[in-house]
Order: structure tokens, then sequence, then C-alpha cells
């Protein structure tokens, strides 16, 4: 009976350890954003500032094709995430496609960088997505 109790108490206490943790963040590189450039950079939209406007990432070449997006910032915000680009040599690859990248857009916005979680099953469409999506920060930040 007295085992029964401190191995209770024991599992309780490290569950309620457990449960109390936060998860891990990643850290933005650079802290904080840079601020906004009088001259918009290459692959913005026209009449926009640093921040503002819908800028092209890099088509990535990923082993089953190309991944390419979009991004659209407002005050510096993702706004909206375009695939432009997504593998579709065949019907899987379509399908792939169908399930991972609206996940991976909704996680982009979400978390309002390209540090987002990859979509098991689609390993290397994710991979390309947030390479594609880096660079199209990276054009809006620069």
């Amino acid at each position: 009976m007295r085992r029964a109790v401190l191995a209770t108490s024991g599992i309780s206490a490290l569950v309620i350890a457990l449960l109390s943790l936060k998860p891990h963040q990643l850290p933005v590189p650079g802290g904080a954003p840079p601020p906004a450039a009088a001259n918009p950079p290459a692959g913005a939209s026209p009449g926009t500032t640093a921040g503002t406007g819908t800028y092209t990432g890099d088509p990535v070449d990923t082993q089953y094709g190309t991944v390419q997006v979009a991004v659209t910032l407002s005050g510096g915000k993702i706004t909206t995430v375009k695939v432009l680009r997504s593998p579709d040599a065949n019907g899987h690859d379509r399908q792939i496609s169908s399930y991972a990248l609206p996940r991976l857009t909704q996680e982009a916005v979400a978390a309002q960088s390209a540090h987002i979680d990859a979509v098991s099953g689609a390993s290397y469409t994710s991979q390309g997505y947030v390479q594609s999506l880096q660079s199209a920060l990276d054009r809006a930040h620069a």
C-alpha cells in the first residue's frame, strides 16, 4: 500500500512538472525586425515599402518537383502565402501537395515566419516550402 501511494504521488508530480513546461520557440534571427527601407527591394509589388507588399520566393527544386511561394505582407505581418509551384508530376504528388500545402500556409500565417513544422509524409515538399518562404521574407526585409 505504501509503495502504491509513493508511486502514485511520484507519477503525479512528474505529470504536473511536464505539463507546466512551455513549448520550445526558435529565436527570430537578428532579434527585432529591420527598419523599413526607403526603396522597395526587387520582387516587391510597385509602390510598396519594405514589410508591405507581395514578395516572390526562390523556386526550390526538391526530389519530387519544384516548390515556390509568394508571401503578402501588410505592415510587416504575413497576411497570405500563395503557392506558385508545387510537385505535380503524378497523382500521388498532387495528393500530397493538396493536403500539405494548406497546412504549411496556415502554420506560416500563424507563426508569422518560416519557422514552421514539416507536414508528416511531405518532408521534401515541406522543406522546399520553408526555403522558398524564407527567401521571400528575406526579400521583404532586405
